[in-house]
């Protein structure tokens, strides 16, 4: 008897009023809402300044060059170190 009293409540329920409001009167203006002209492109990272192609690759590349180059130097100045000792790296006796 419970199973008919819900299936009658919905039979009898207003369909209209349950998804939300609706309003029937017409006397407010209906107003459509604009989407803006011109959408404004935010970049992705706000740190990294923006550079044409040619001034990144230059300024980039000479970065790693400039690493490079420094890991070169380290190694020329270890492998002097090492002739100057006589060739031991590392001793486990003292």
């Amino acid at each position: 008897m419970a199973a008919e009293d819900s299936k009658d409540m919905l039979k009898n329920a207003d369909w209209k009023t349950v998804g939300g409001s609706v309003t029937t009167e017409s006397s407010q203006p209906i107003i459509k809402k604009r989407l803006p002209k011109k959408i404004r492109q935010v970049p992705d990272c706000y740190f990294l300044p923006r550079r044409s192609w040619p001034s990144a690759l230059a300024i980039y590349g000479a970065a790693c060059a400039a690493g490079v180059g420094a890991g070169m130097l380290l190694e020329v100045w270890i492998n002097k170190k090492i002739k100057e000792d006589g060739g031991i790296i590392w001793e486990m006796d003292k």
